[in-house]
């Protein structure tokens, strides 16, 4: 007997989530919140009431529905006095669905059904806990819908409590998975955030942080290194946010603050295996001014120094 396939843990999380999700919110039971509907029924109910004149083509293009079934569907609706069709305006020949007052009645029933269930599901999480659910839902659907995320969506703003934990741990993972750096660059930025927060002074540091639905998208810093010269510490993007022009917007941020903060000069390090950043740094203006071979994170490195003129 041929042995399986060893699973994809990405995919295994995914039919685990799920499972998980389709029992806890009961989409497994006869009928949707102890209603006489079954989950497609409520669901072109929906669809049907918030289109406002739809036709059972559109439906079933938009649910992936095979047209056949639901015909099926909607003739059963139509035979319980919920649905009823009727030629549209625009087009003699297509008719349209609409529900009927009894069709309102029962879609209103399960729509009050679900946000009450839902309500439900969600009274044991605090403020916090809401907000991260959020934003991982909203993040889960981005990337499985394979959308561009416009950069008038992030939001930028200054750092609060929490955020320099937080700045932590998403840099150590994320230059983990892309480059393979060990805990040696987590103490380093652990270190660096511990000294912007104690020696903090806002009229010439800052730290932005951006963000998509709560969750944390990439973080740039500015701190003094002089009275004319400033440095630029920290700035990284996740993978789901780039592509928008999120780092143009966030480094142009950075820039505009030094300017009027009076620094003649802002100075940066970084390393030459990342590559998308040196990118920005070079259309922003800034220069190479040296490089070194090192030893750090676990890897052999060629760090770069770069600069640029404000004045």
């Amino acid at each position: 007997m041929p042995r399986p396939a060893k699973a994809d843990p990405a995919v295994a999380a995914v039919r685990h989530f799920t499972r998980f999700f389709t029992r806890r919110i009961g989409v497994l039971r006869k009928g949707l919140y102890a209603s006489p509907f079954s989950l497609v029924e409520a669901r072109v109910l929906y669809e049907i009431a918030h289109r406002g004149g739809t036709s059972s083509g559109e439906i079933a293009r938009d649910l992936g529905l095979d047209p056949g079934h639901l015909s099926r569907i909607v003739q059963a609706l139509s035979r319980r006095g919920l649905v009823r069709k009727r030629p549209a305006k625009d087009d003699a020949r297509r008719l349209s669905l609409d529900l009927t007052p009894r069709g309102r009645t029962a879609f209103a029933g399960l729509d009050r059904a679900s946000q009450d269930e839902v309500a439900a599901l969600l009274a044991p999480l605090d403020g916090v806990a809401r907000q991260r659910l959020v934003g991982a839902l909203g993040a889960a659907e981005r990337l499985l819908e394979g959308n561009a995320t416009p950069v008038g969506a992030f939001a930028l703003r200054t750092h609060k409590i929490g955020d320099m934990g937080a700045v932590v741990a998403g840099q150590a993972r994320l230059y983990a998975r892309e480059y393979g750096w060990n805990g040696e660059f987590e103490a380093l930025v652990a270190e660096i955030v511990a000294k912007f927060v104690r020696e903090l002074d806002p009229a010439r540091e800052r730290c932005w942080i951006a963000e998509r639905d709560g969750e944390i998208a990439g973080s740039i810093f500015l701190v003094k290194e002089s009275e004319d010269v400033a440095k630029l510490r920290l700035f990284y993007l996740e993978p789901w946010a780039r592509g928008a022009g999120l780092g143009n917007r966030m480094l142009g941020e950075c820039l505009a603050f030094a300017k009027a903060a009076g620094y003649a000069k802002i100075v940066l390090w970084t390393n030459d295996c990342l590559v998308a950043a040196r990118r920005l740094y070079e259309r922003a203006g800034f220069a190479l001014v040296g490089s070194e071979k090192h030893r750090s994170f676990g890897k052999d490195l060629v760090g770069q120094y770069w600069s640029l003129d404000l004045a």
